[in-house]
């Protein structure tokens, strides 16, 4: 078998729809992209009318000086859990499914991380389709499943083709979408007092700075934990910073805070209606093109856990491109007939599973450092280590243990708490020496892999 996979690596890759994006290798640094390309792809994730309901739903029960605070919380939470796991992704050119292979979870155990990051991510893939879908159908008519499907086909289209076509998408959306946005909210308040709206306490009902906190830091933190799905297409550590950091501004400060005022003139978290009614037909579309940039990155994410899961699981490599077509279908006709939204339930059980996953990467990969060690070995040849751990129970363990503080601890935030317990469970045990790797895969494992691997120099696991 290992002679079979040696040839398989040298032969040329079977064509096959759209771009594979590196989905089981390090992306070579040759190929990786610009500040300027990467700091767009950051700022699309900004750009977001749930970002402006959600600014106002905080609006409606804080005043602006307290949402201020709730989301200067919420991003620095946020910055800090993008930037640890983020860098890693950099340095390393690997996805978090490929990543837990040799940073706190061993093979076996990132087919579990990458199953629950898939099922995760393109079942948000569909709740967000639906929701575009029913609110395009309120707003401008039309069956909601027509817009579902417009809405799928497109996104699904886009992602086929990698992770360059959405780097070129985003330097057309972005702009398009901010700039719509910036004239339909300056439209909006011309005719009212800033000074007015800031110092106007909140309309609603209370809302405490804690649940404020963690529907802006929670809401996002599984974004945050697969940031390397995009750092590892940076060239700097320094790009990783002040990209995700001018995303953190933009979409806290500045669409957010504006979301609190809207919130406190119309009194109600119902103001996405102000962005669509003022911009008309064209506002549709660019709310549409946003919509795909951001949601884009649910269905890249997904695609790159199954194929990790299915060449882990079944000795199969699949190619991203194929994976990305049934996913996006899959995930389309779902939205479409409005299955979706009775998941969303399940899809946030999982959201509080995501979060101890970075606790223990970040645990591992800049602290304890007991596993790491073949990828700091073959960084600089571009290669993957030719062995990794098969498991890691305490890593599972911690996991588990971790999701049961998240799930079931009323204080706090939910998604960080999961996430802090599992990181200092994870420091704890590993300095201790009792975080262990047992039994050892190579690459020749994945038969079907056309994978280059370095010469084994150190044992996977090795302290």
């Amino acid at each position: 078998m290992a002679s079979e996979s040696r040839e398989a690596s040298t032969a040329p890759e079977t064509k096959s729809i759209g771009s594979d994006d590196y989905s089981l290798s390090r992306v070579p640094r040759d190929k990786r992209f610009g500040f300027w390309s990467m700091l767009l792809q950051w700022l699309a994730q900004s750009g977001s009318i749930s970002q402006f309901t959600l600014g106002a739903t905080i609006g409606v029960g804080m005043t602006f000086g307290d949402a201020f605070l709730a989301f200067t919380l919420g991003a620095v939470i946020l910055e800090i859990v993008i930037f640890a796991i983020g860098l890693a992704g950099m340095r390393e050119g690997l996805a978090t499914p490929m990543l837990t292979r040799w940073v706190g979870f061993g093979r076996n155990g990132s087919a579990l991380v990458s199953f629950v990051i898939a099922v995760s991510l393109v079942g948000w893939f569909g709740v967000q389709n639906t929701i575009f879908g029913n609110s395009v159908s309120a707003l401008v008519g039309g069956p909601s499943w027509m817009w579902c499907v417009a809405a799928g086909v497109a996104i699904t289209a886009l992602v086929i083709f990698g992770f360059r076509w959405m780097a070129l998408f985003a330097k057309i959306v972005t702009p398009l979408f901010f700039g719509m946005v910036a004239w339909s909210v300056i439209t909006t308040l011309n005719d009212h007092s800033l000074g007015d709206l800031i110092s106007s306490p909140p309309p609603g009902e209370a809302i405490p700075l804690a649940v404020a906190a963690t529907a802006i830091a929670g809401g996002y933190m599984t974004g945050a934990i697969v940031s390397p799905e995009m750092t590892r297409y940076n060239r700097k550590g320094s790009h990783v910073f002040v990209q995700s950091a001018s995303s953190m501004i933009l979409s806290e400060y500045i669409v957010g805070m504006v979301g609190v005022l809207l919130g406190h003139l119309v009194k109600s978290s119902e103001v996405s209606h102000i962005v669509l009614s003022t911009s008309g037909a064209f506002g549709v579309i660019v709310v549409l093109m946003s919509t795909a940039k951001i949601n884009d990155w649910n269905l890249y994410g997904s695609s790159l856990g199954v194929v990790n899961f299915f060449q882990v699981v079944f000795g199969r490599r699949l190619h991203r491109g194929v994976v990305t077509v049934a996913l996006g279908v899959a995930g389309t006709l779902l939205s479409a007939v409005g299955i979706m939204t009775h998941f969303t339930e399940f899809l946030s059980l999982l959201g509080v599973m995501i979060p101890p996953i970075g606790g223990i990467v970040v645990a591992e990969y800049w602290v304890v450092k007991r596993m790491r060690r073949p990828l700091d070995e073959t960084r600089e040849a571009e290669t993957l280590p030719a062995t990794s751990p098969t498991w890691v129970p305490m890593s599972l363990a911690i996991w588990l243990v971790a999701f049961c503080v998240g799930k079931f601890y009323d204080g706090g935030i939910p998604a960080l708490n999961s996430l802090a317990t599992a990181f200092l469970l994870y420091c704890a045990l590993g300095l201790l020496g009792w975080i262990r790797p047992y039994g050892t895969s190579t690459l020749d494992d994945d038969a079907h892999t056309p994978a280059t691997a370095a010469p084994v120099t150190t044992p996977a696991g090795a302290a």
